[in-house]
């Protein structure tokens, strides 16, 4: 795994839309008609909500490898050398996404890369798994929205329907059960299960495997 990223506090969507708005000198932007500036608004989130649609829709193209061509060049996804990415795969901002060597994505997953997701060489996540980096505060009276990126170390194995929350780090070689809600740090080679996910055991150390599946139209 790389070095550590430092927490942040705004979601990327935050400072993509705070860039896009720093375009417009804010002197100008302030003496511009409000109507104008709603457009302009509503152009940033069409523009948003139509990426979201193609990144969604190329997560059923049916050749593994133009998937991988389409989230590496057009999406910059960063994904490393043998990983595979099955079909009907999700994302939310997919350029803050980044995947090591022979990791392998099942049908259905979900990564959320608004504040960062990294996940190690050799990791297998099963179907349907979500993994979310961003979440609204329940105790804000403006709902506002907090979140940190999750880290993923080598050789994890993540269940099905798991779900992990924001500003998680899941330690090299750890399994999460199936179904289980993980809502705090995962010791390296620890077993967890259940809601929210505890520690029911322990996995043997020096793991040594590749992980080399991928399916053609899969």
């Amino acid at each position: 795994m790389d070095e550590k990223q430092p927490d942040v506090n705004l979601s990327e969507i935050t400072r993509d839309y705070q860039r896009l708005a720093g375009v417009v000198p804010p002197g100008l932007r302030q003496r511009l008609p409000y109507w104008l500036r709603r457009a302009l608004n509503r152009l940033y989130w069409v523009w948003y909500d139509s990426l979201d649609f193609l990144v969604e829709l190329t997560g059923k193209a049916p050749f593994h490898t133009l998937r991988l061509f389409i989230y590496r060049y057009v999406f910059r996804m960063k994904i490393g050398a043998g990983t595979s990415i099955h079909r009907h795969c999700r994302f939310y901002r997919p350029a803050g996404v980044q995947l090591g060597q022979h990791t392998v994505l099942n049908r259905d997953v979900f990564l959320d890369g608004r504040t960062g997701v990294q996940i190690g060489n050799n990791v297998s996540i099963s179907e349907g798994v979500a993994i979310w980096t961003l979440e609204h505060d329940p105790h804000s009276p403006t709902f506002a929205e907090r979140g940190a990126p999750v880290r993923i170390g080598d050789h994890v194995f993540i269940g099905a329907r798991a779900l992990v929350l924001p500003a998680v780090t899941i330690g090299e070689g750890a399994i999460v059960g199936a179904g289980a809600v993980v809502t705090r740090d995962v010791a390296p080679g620890a077993i967890v299960a259940g809601v929210p996910a505890r520690p029911v055991g322990q996995r043997e150390a020096n793991l040594d495997y590749t992980l080399d599946y991928r399916k053609f139209l899969g």
